[in-house]
């Protein structure tokens, strides 16, 4: 990523907080009028070119302002945002709903409430589950020339029994040699780390490595069904509400079927190898999140990490706001949780 010049950093930060507030277009005008630049508005119109030919801005209509690109967000968060300070009813606030209820998903589903009304977005949480389970054994066995029955052993107990299709000319040492390769593989690895790990590779010969690939597509199964958590929800009125979604029907069609999915938000919000804090527009895997922004923090029981706390909004979100937001919710729940549950 570029590195801006201070008066570029200074006219990106001004357009981030004039669209966060008006979700419109900024013109240089606009904010010659408004903030103490020093300058110009011809030259802050040729330091927005500049910043749309570095991808840091976007213009909408060939005659409109500039609006922040998810690179200008990203920049913003990691480089220019200022955390604001809680205000102490906002803090009482969260410590209240963090602290009223005993039951995990009391607990979970008052505290996203409170984020949501606070912040005026969505308030999601989500839990993890089986995080320490372990494979204890897999075994691939032959029966037939385009079946095998794959058995995988976890430390909880649990046995999963699946059928897999099998390439054709695979002989019974290869059954074999992919049995060496997925206990290499799998022997002790935890059942969480494996929902997105890759399949291993073989050296021997093309329909070894799709066998390979046809079990390991299994694994990843067995691995998300056993631990996925719950998704919460609250305040989608807030979101449905916010000016990119009610003015866009595409965007708002977008996000219901996001919203009635579960399974994508689930994955944009839980906890998992990428622990970014803040994940903007297109840094979201799947195409419907892409108008979307997540703030997140894990929460712990104890030392356990037990699930996700956050907000989704629009890229426009206050960022300077949601984040020591987010961050002082996670701490709170941490410290409530491990005092009923640890």
């Amino acid at each position: 990523m570029s590195e801006l010049d201070p008066r570029k950093q200074t006219i990106l930060h001004a357009i981030i907080v004039e669209y966060v507030m008006t979700a419109e277009p900024v013109g240089s005008e606009a904010l010659v009028a408004k903030y103490p630049l020093g300058v110009r508005s011809a030259t802050v119109r040729n330091e927005m070119a500049e910043m749309l030919d570095l991808g840091y801005l976007n213009q909408p209509h060939t005659s409109a302002g500039r609006i922040p690109s998810d690179r200008g967000y990203r920049y913003y968060v990691d480089r220019l945002v200022i955390a604001s300070e809680l205000e102490e009813s906002v803090k009482t606030r969260v410590r209240t709903a963090a602290g009223e209820g005993e039951a995990l998903m009391l607990v979970l589903r008052d505290t996203a409430k409170a984020l949501s009304q606070l912040s005026q977005l969505l308030g999601v949480a989500t839990t993890v589950r089986e995080m320490e389970v372990t494979v204890k054994m897999a075994v691939l066995s032959a029966l037939g020339p385009t079946q095998a029955l794959f058995v995988l052993a976890l430390s909880n107990g649990h046995i999963e029994n699946r059928m897999v299709e099998c390439p054709p000319g695979l002989t019974l040492d290869d059954v074999g040699l992919a049995n060496e390769l997925l206990k290499n593989a799998l022997f002790g690895k935890k059942l969480r780390s494996l929902s997105k790990a890759k399949a291993p590779v073989s050296a021997s010969h093309p329909s070894m490595d799709k066998l390979i690939e046809t079990v390991w597509g299994t694994v990843r199964t067995v691995a998300k069904e056993h631990t996925r958590g719950k998704l919460i929800t609250e305040g989608e009125e807030f979101l449905f509400s916010q000016p990119e979604f009610r003015n866009d029907v595409a965007a708002f069609t977008h996000l219901l079927q996001e919203l009635s999915s579960g399974e994508l938000l689930y994955e944009a919000v839980a906890p998992g190898e990428d622990s970014t804090p803040v994940r903007i527009g297109k840094e979201n895997r799947n195409e419907q999140m892409h108008n979307l922004s997540v703030v997140r923090r894990s929460f712990y029981i104890g030392e356990n990490e037990a699930g996700v706390i956050g907000l989704v909004g629009p890229t426009r979100l206050r960022y300077s706001d949601s984040l020591p937001l987010v961050t002082f919710t996670a701490k709170v729940l941490s410290e409530a949780l491990t005092k009923y549950l640890a």
